[in-house]
């Protein structure tokens, strides 16, 4: 079984192999993160691996403490970057900091989530590693700035590709990848979700 860092790992190579194909249009292009366009999504996944403990105290206080903030403030503090640049601080670096805990598991799944954020809008699906999506699944019931177990409460999210499931209660089904973008939070996944909890997880979302 790969290690969840090397999952990360190639999660982020992946990741940099599709950025690199990408026209300066679409590097503009908006995302399903409101405001950001994919240059903003790109670097704020690597945006935190740089910092020490000092630097990442300073920026949750230059945040104030707000999730939204704090994010922010990182992509403009990566502002400068090229497309080449956030490129090559994606490809082949080994999640550290924040990114690096839980074992590289905050990485791999923010940045799963976020390349499908990406992905969406432009129309460019792709298949994800079954291994990498079910470790993500996993971890997104209980990260701390997802608590999909939250969200999807009272009921029973059915991967109809993968063997996994996850909760009680009413019925929803749909892919690995569309169970983890709503379990996220994205509304556009709920297109790709059937089943008698729909409506319930729709109010949620």
């Amino acid at each position: 079984m790969t290690t969840t860092q090397q999952m990360a790992c190639d999660e982020r190579d992946e990741f940099a192999a599709f950025l690199d194909g990408l026209t300066p249009e679409q590097w503009e292009h908006s995302t399903l993160c409101e405001g950001w366009r994919v240059r903003d999504v790109a670097v704020h996944t690597v945006s935190f691996d740089e910092l020490g403990a000092s630097a990442l105290a300073s920026r949750f206080l230059r945040g104030r403490l707000s999730t939204d903030r704090i994010n922010a403030i990182g992509v403009a503090d990566y502002a400068d970057r090229s497309p080449a640049q956030i490129v090559a601080m994606i490809r082949s670096s080994e999640p550290t900091g924040l990114t690096g805990a839980f074992g590289g598991r905050v990485a791999l799944t923010d940045g799963m989530i976020h390349q499908q954020d990406i992905r969406r809008p432009l129309g460019l699906p792709r298949a994800i590693d079954d291994e990498r999506l079910c470790t993500a699944l996993d971890f997104a019931r209980f990260a701390p700035t997802i608590l999909g177990a939250w969200r999807v409460r009272r009921t029973h999210l059915v991967a109809t590709d993968l063997d996994w499931s996850y909760g009680k209660g009413d019925e929803v089904r749909g892919t690995g990848e569309a169970l983890l973008m709503a379990m996220a939070g994205r509304r556009a996944a709920l297109d790709d979700l059937d089943g008698p909890g729909k409506e319930r997880l729709q109010r949620r979302i």
